[in-house]
C-alpha cells in the first residue's frame, strides 16, 4: 500500500500543514545566523564549499523527512549567507527585505498563482493591475494612460525598454543582418515593418548599467553608442554631439542612481536634448526610483516623468525580497508589441467574452505573483512610511561620509547623492584597496563593494539597512583602518 503523499501548501488544510514546518524554518534561520556570527561566513569560497559538501547526498535513496531536511539545509544556507540584514553587509544594491514582505511572499508561494492566464490567477491578476496602475501614476503623474509591467529587475526592464523602442522604430535590418523581431500589434497578427530606416541605436553614458550592452546583443541591435562620463554623469552637450553624429532612430538611456557611485544624470536637460533630436528617453531608475516616495528627496528625480519608459526596482530602495522590478511606460499603448496568442491561455473567444489577457504583460509565461509582497508593503507602510525608510538610508550615507571626512587615514571620493559612499585608505594603492576588501570578506567581518572612479579603485559602502546605527558606521571604519595596517 502506498504511503500518503506529503501535504500541500494550499487549500483549507494547507495552513495547518505549513504551521509546524514554519517553526522548523524559523528555528533554522535563527540557528544559522547565530552560527555565522557576522555579515557572511568566514573562510572564503573553499571553506564555504567544503562545509556545504559535508551536508551529504543531495538526492538520497531514502528521504530524511521534512523536519530534518528543513532544519539542516535552511540552517546551512543561513550560516553560509551574505546577510543584508547585518549592517556590515553593505557591498551591493542587495537590500534586507522587510519581514512583512517576506511573509507575503510565503503566501504567494503557497497559493502559487501563475500569472499567464486569468483562470490561474483571478485575484492576483486584478491586484497586479491595481498596483501597476498606481505605481505608473507615481512615475508618470499627469500622463493620461500610464502603465507598468512587473519584471524580475533592472536587467529585464531595460531589455524590455529596448525591445519596445525597437518595435516602435522597426525597419531595416538589425546588426546580425536578419529580421528585427516578431513584433505583434494584436493577437496573432505580425506587424508589416516599414523599410528604409536603420536599426535602433541605443545611446548610453559610460556610467550606464551593463544590461544595455547585453540587451542590444540579445535583440540583434548594434552595440550601444557610449558617451564618456568623466564627471560620472551623462553630459547634455556630449549627448547632443552623439545624437548629431549617429544616424537614428535613437533610444537614450539615462541613469537615476548609478551602480558604482549612486549618481543621477541631469534628467531635465537630457530630456530637452532628446526632444530636440526626436529621440526616445529611457531612464534606468532601478536604484533611485523609490526616491519618489520621499517628500524630501523626490526633487532629485525631476524630469523622470518626461521619460517614455522608466525602470524601477523595489528590491533595492523598496526593501522587497527579489524579484520586484517594474518597467513603467507613459502610455499603455506602447506595450502593444508584447501582445501574443497561445490558444490554451488566451483564446480569442475567451478574450472577447471578457477574460483578461495576461500574455501581453510579460515576455515570460509562467510568472510568480511578485506583486503581492509589494501590495502588502504599500498598504502597510503607505507613501509616508516608505519615504521615511528612504530618508533614513539617505541620512546614513551622509553620516558615514561625515565620519570618513573626520578620519585622517581615509579619503572620501565625494559627498553621496543617494546611499552609496566611496572611500579608501589615504596613500593606499589599488592593490592594497582590493586586498583590504578581500581580507574583510574572507574573515567574515564586513562586506564592502569595489568601484573604479577617477582612475582609482575605491571601497564602496551601499547603505540600504534602515536599522544601521552610528556605532555600525564607526565599526565599519575601524575594520577598514585595522585591515590597512595588517
Amino acid at each position: 500500500m502506498r504511503a500518503a503523499p506529503p501535504p500541500l501548501a494550499g487549500g483549507v488544510p494547507g495552513a495547518d500543514a505549513l504551521r509546524p514546518l514554519l517553526g522548523a524554518v524559523l528555528d533554522a534561520l535563527r540557528a544559522g545566523a547565530e552560527e555565522r556570527g557576522g555579515p557572511l561566513p568566514a573562510g572564503g569560497p573553499e571553506a564555504v564549499a567544503h562545509r556545504t559538501a559535508r551536508l551529504g547526498a543531495v538526492l538520497p535513496e531514502t528521504g530524511t523527512g521534512p523536519d530534518e531536511a528543513l532544519r539542516t539545509l535552511v540552517q546551512a544556507l543561513a550560516a553560509g549567507a551574505a546577510d543584508p540584514a547585518d549592517p556590515l553587509c553593505a557591498a551591493h544594491l542587495h537590500t534586507p527585505p522587510l519581514a512583512l514582505a517576506a511573509a507575503a511572499d510565503l503566501a504567494a508561494s503557497a497559493l502559487n498563482p501563475s500569472m499567464d492566464s486569468w483562470d490561474q490567477a483571478p485575484a492576483a491578476s486584478a491586484l497586479e493591475t491595481l498596483v501597476t496602475t498606481a505605481l505608473a501614476a507615481e512615475i508618470h503623474p499627469g500622463a493620461p494612460h500610464p502603465d507598468a509591467l512587473v519584471t524580475t529587475g533592472g536587467t529585464e526592464s531595460n531589455q524590455l525598454a529596448l525591445l519596445l523602442a525597437r518595435e516602435r522604430h522597426a525597419g531595416g535590418h538589425h546588426a546580425g543582418g536578419g529580421h528585427t523581431g516578431g513584433g505583434h500589434t494584436g493577437k496573432g497578427h505580425t506587424r508589416e515593418r516599414p523599410t528604409g530606416k536603420g536599426p535602433l541605436r541605443t545611446v548610453v553614458g559610460a556610467n550606464a548599467h551593463h544590461s544595455f550592452r547585453r540587451a542590444a546583443w540579445l535583440l540583434g541591435l548594434p552595440a550601444p553608442v557610449v558617451v564618456p562620463t568623466p564627471r560620472g554623469v551623462l553630459d547634455p552637450t556630449a549627448l547632443h554631439t552623439a545624437l548629431t553624429d549617429t544616424p537614428g532612430p535613437h533610444l537614450v538611456a539615462a541613469t537615476a542612481g548609478t551602480t558604482d557611485e549612486g549618481l543621477i544624470d541631469p534628467l531635465p536637460a537630457l530630456a530637452d536634448v532628446c526632444a530636440a533630436h526626436g529621440a526616445d528617453l529611457h531612464v534606468d531608475a532601478a536604484y533611485g526610483g523609490p526616491l519618489l516616495f520621499s517628500r524630501t528627496h523626490r526633487p532629485l528625480l525631476d524630469g523622470l516623468d518626461r521619460a517614455r519608459t522608466v525602470t524601477v526596482d523595489l528590491h533595492k530602495l523598496g526593501w522587497q525580497p527579489a524579484a520586484a522590478g517594474l518597467l513603467a511606460v507613459r502610455d499603455t499603448t506602447d506595450l502593444a508589441p508584447l501582445a501574443h496568442t497561445a490558444d490554451y491561455l488566451n483564446a480569442d473567444d475567451d478574450t472577447d467574452a471578457g477574460l483578461p489577457d495576461l500574455l501581453g504583460r510579460s515576455p515570460r509565461t509562467t510568472r510568480r505573483p511578485d506583486v503581492l509582497k509589494t501590495a502588502v508593503t504599500l498598504r502597510a507602510l503607505g507613501r509616508t512610511g516608505l519615504g521615511a525608510l528612504v530618508d533614513t538610508c539617505m541620512d546614513l550615507a551622509q553620516d558615514l561620509a561625515d565620519r570618513i571626512e573626520k578620519t585622517p587615514a581615509l579619503d572620501l571620493r565625494a559627498r553621496p547623492v543617494l546611499t552609496t559612499v566611496l572611500f579608501r585608505p589615504h596613500h593606499a594603492d589599488d592593490t592594497t584597496v582590493a586586498a583590504i576588501r578581500r581580507t574583510l570578506l574572507t574573515s567574515g567581518r564586513a562586506v564592502l563593494g569595489r568601484a573604479r572612479a577617477d582612475g582609482r579603485l575605491w571601497l564602496k559602502a551601499t547603505l540600504l539597512n534602515p536599522h544601521a546605527t552610528p556605532d555600525d558606521l564607526d565599526q565599519l571604519i575601524t575594520l577598514v583602518e585595522g585591515s590597512t595596517h595588517r
